[in-house]
């Protein structure tokens, strides 16, 4: 037995097949999600089509889909977040991040998904891609006068302030 695409460690044979051949149904959002990557690996577009939300659905492209389900060499998933999502929630979050190749060139799609419960299935909606987080310069702040912290022995203003 393989292990699952999705990263769980589990059997792809029940871990997300059962949801992609549609013997059941995903319990979780995040579930879901992880059955979503297996898809694209496994070039189940169909089955992307029918998670798609309905509301979503007029414009899927599915041959751009195929394209890019059959043209990526699909490497690893990572799940960064998630919010709700369970089975009594009617809503959820999952923060992911896809890796392939494309090309050649490694790559990655970061996207922070959102799900909706409509009667006892969940569907992906949309997804947006995150911000990056503002990081502050937490070292001291190099003054005019202050000696340069390249090394050189100069002043800042007349080394790397400059």
């Amino acid at each position: 037995m393989s292990s699952c695409h999705c990263g769980s460690g589990q059997p792809y044979q029940t871990c997300c097949e059962p949801f992609v051949t549609g013997v059941r149904q995903a319990p979780t959002a995040e579930a879901l999600m992880r059955s979503r990557y297996s898809a694209y690996v496994e070039g189940e577009i169909d089955y992307l089509g029918d998670t798609l939300h309905p509301d979503h659905r007029a414009d899927w492209d599915r041959e751009a889909t195929r394209r890019w389900s059959d043209g990526a060499g699909w490497l690893s998933l990572e799940i960064v977040d998630t919010e709700a999502g369970q089975p009594g929630d009617r809503e959820g979050i999952v923060e992911f991040i896809a890796n392939f190749t494309e090309n050649g060139e490694n790559k990655h799609h970061r996207e922070r998904s959102r799900f909706a419960r409509a009667g006892d299935r969940w569907y992906y909606v949309d997804g947006d891609i995150p911000k990056p987080k503002t990081q502050r310069h937490t070292a001291p702040r190099v003054g005019r006068n202050d000696p340069c912290p390249c090394g050189s022995g100069k002043k800042f203003k007349k080394c790397c302030g400059a």
